[in-house]
């Protein structure tokens, strides 16, 4: 197993004014530092902005020989109705 170091990386980022007074506020009210309300609405915002996973549709093959020879040319509309035949509707 092979450990990754992580130190923090200091930067400067421009933030308004009225923005930072609320941020500080909100710190001061939760007891905890600018630098952690950041860190946490950077991760809140990288987390909603994941790639989402994609559906994937699972193989649903049937072994046979494909349609029954009264299917073979008829119409989608004709194979739903006798799928659906004596079934109501």
């Amino acid at each position: 197993m092979r450990t990754i170091w992580m130190y923090p990386m200091k930067t400067t980022i421009e933030i308004s004014d009225p923005l930072l007074k609320q941020a500080r506020k909100v710190a001061a009210r939760e007891g905890v530092t600018l630098r952690t309300l950041v860190e946490r609405g950077l991760s809140r915002v990288v987390s909603e902005t994941k790639k989402p996973v994609l559906f994937k549709l699972r193989q649903a093959a049937f072994k046979g020989k494909g349609l029954q020879a009264e299917f073979r040319d008829a119409s989608w509309g004709a194979i739903r109705e006798a799928a659906y035949e004596g079934r109501g509707g």
